[in-house]
């Protein structure tokens, strides 16, 4: 039996590990087993650019890695004109055919997709193509992203760790606020259209606060290096009432750091960009090209005048966040999808293997369902406590 592995969409700290996971899973079983991986994702099926996988690997090792060793790209299989524009398939070639074709001449008899919900939902596209060509492969996704928001997905793989390193990364960036007096610092996490990233680390953050020894006759104190806002896209915020609340920290300590998800107010800076006539960059799924638009960028320019600043400084975590390896939460929960989507497999079912958010358990779920745009919940208990205790002391 021969089994296939891709790994599609931005990086995030569980791909390398979920393949081992998926892998060791197999090899428990006495079935005689033939293990390849496509390059790049996507791309690597349309172009047949594979490698073999030897079994006598120490897949455990794959543990202590960030990223994919086999690589990713951004290919939607049913967008024609972009495929043919990148050279990944042919003029006049329909992509989900090249696909199919490949994985017919590869001899697959199972094929996992380890991505969002681009990545999962182009999955079930290039399943429905093989049901009508009478091709059986069974296709199998595991769910990463770190921003958590695919639906109907309780926790995607890689977030957990992601918000533990975008947590780590603040805590050295914060220093910077000693640098220059009335100093802002706008810390950008990764989130389009989810603040959980964004909520958690900075949740995660303040935590670690508790566990520093600050030196107040020193003047190191707790509030200096504390989070003063949380701007998420599920919460509207009137930025005339935070810059007057801003300029108070301002006043008395000196510094303002922001959380920023880098999807909040974004319908604002993208109407105020067509206004003056600039073109809105997108990607082959038709998402904005954030890394382009630099949301933090704008509030950065938004709030240096109005607080008064010396300095601003504006840091993007999520290169450093999504690149970490997988901690302890995360290989569990990387683990126990792996044993469901092998189980699935090898009874010829297609579907993501996640935790469902409605039943709390991992289940094989129907590619149907897999959608993007979760919101983070912000009457989550752990959320609105710290809201209350940011705005009760600032």
């Amino acid at each position: 039996m021969r089994v296939a592995f891709l790994t599609a969409g931005g990086i995030a700290p569980c791909l390398s590990a979920s393949i081992g996971a998926l892998i060791k899973e197999y090899l428990k079983s006495d079935e005689n087993f033939d293990f390849i991986g496509y390059l790049n994702g996507y791309k690597g099926l349309l172009k047949g650019n594979k490698i073999e996988i030897p079994k006598d690997v120490d897949f455990r090792k794959l543990n202590t890695f960030g990223g994919s060793f086999l690589g990713n790209s951004r290919v939607k299989l049913t967008n024609v004109d972009d495929c043919v524009k990148n050279n990944y398939i042919n003029s006049g070639e329909i992509p989900l055919q090249v696909a199919a074709n490949q994985l017919k001449k590869d001899k697959v008899d199972i094929l996992h997709t380890i991505g969002g919900d681009d990545t999962n939902t182009t999955a079930g596209d290039l399943v429905k193509f093989l049901s009508s060509e009478n091709y059986k492969l069974a296709v199998v996704g595991l769910p990463k992203t770190i921003d958590n928001d695919v639906t109907p997905i309780e926790q995607t793989l890689g977030a957990y760790t992601a918000a533990e390193h975008t947590a780590i990364f603040f805590r050295n960036i914060v220093n910077e606020n000693t640098t220059s007096y009335r100093q802002l610092i706008i810390h950008e996490v990764m989130g389009r259209n989810c603040g959980w990233l964004t909520a958690y680390s900075a949740y995660l953050y303040r935590q670690s606060l508790n566990h520093k020894n600050f030196i107040p006759e020193l003047q190191i104190h707790q509030n200096k290096w504390d989070v003063h806002a949380v701007y998420i896209p599920e919460l509207e915020f009137d930025l005339d009432l935070e810059v007057k609340r801003l300029n108070k920290v301002m006043d008395k300590f000196d510094c303002v750091n922001i959380f920023l998800s880098e999807g909040a107010g974004l319908d604002n800076i993208i109407s105020e960009k067509t206004n003056n006539g600039e073109q809105i960059p997108k990607d082959a799924f038709g998402h904005v090209r954030l890394d382009e638009i630099n949301p933090g960028q704008w509030f950065a320019q938004y709030f240096k005048g109005k607080l008064n600043c010396d300095k601003v400084l504006v840091q993007k975590s999520g290169y450093f966040a999504r690149s970490a390896s997988p901690n302890d939460l995360d290989l569990k929960l990387i683990e126990d999808s792996a044993s469901i989507a092998v189980d699935s497999a090898l009874l010829q079912n297609s579907g993501v293997a996640g935790l469902r958010n409605d039943t709390k358990t991992i289940e094989l779920i129907d590619f149907n369902e897999i959608k993007g745009g979760k919101k983070f919940n912000p009457s989550t208990k752990w959320f609105q406590k710290m809201l209350k205790e940011i705005k009760a002391t600032y």
